[in-house]
């Protein structure tokens, strides 16, 4: 079977690294350590009261997301009514989204996880990696390459035929031979 390949942007073709057996393999790593944790607490207070503590974390987890759902979401109406860029509530909607699943599902690894992302006072501390997450995504699917300079400025421009004509030239000015990428300094 070929290897995926996807063009971006008029560009040379790029061989796409499939990432199923790295999320296979964190999914099963996930379970394992689940299961561990689970056991390792069983052992601690007992088989009954583990799986007492996991059902009321699983029903404080449903309840916490009701509560916190319904807040992000009278916070989001709120931002796009005024007129405001509701950026930070879009980021807090999923967040209490994916922490509420996390809360829901039985496991105390992924309780931890979810009641970080859900709380009010500790989602500020998951926007960043949401950010940095979805900006990744976005320059990847746009084709967009960030070159970063030994002076620590970096620049930004396309992998595809901006204004060239030609793949691979975003500029589509040479000098002393060499391609030159137009764009926009990110500080």
């Amino acid at each position: 079977m070929a290897p995926a390949v996807r063009q971006v942007g008029g560009g040379a073709p790029r061989r796409r690294r499939s990432r199923a057996p790295w999320v296979l393999a964190l999914l099963v790593g996930l379970v394992v350590l689940e299961l561990a944790v689970i056991a390792a607490v069983g052992e601690w207070i007992g088989a009954l009261r583990t799986v007492l503590a996991l059902v009321a974390l699983s029903l404080l987890g449903m309840w916490m997301l009701r509560r916190e759902g319904a807040r992000t979401w009278r916070e989001l109406r709120r931002a796009t009514r005024s007129g405001q860029m509701p950026s930070t509530q879009i980021a807090d909607a999923i967040l209490v989204l994916v922490g509420g699943a996390l809360l829901v599902a039985p496991g105390f690894v992924s309780d931890a996880v979810g009641l970080v992302l859900i709380l009010p006072f500790t989602r500020p501390l998951a926007r960043p990696v949401l950010a940095a997450a979805i900006g990744r995504r976005v320059f990847r699917d746009l084709g967009v390459i960030q070159v970063r300079t030994t002076s620590g400025s970096s620049a930004a421009g396309t992998s595809g035929t901006a204004g060239s004509g030609r793949p691979g030239r975003a500029g589509g000015q040479r000098r002393d031979g060499e391609d030159v990428i137009e764009g926009e300094i990110i500080e």
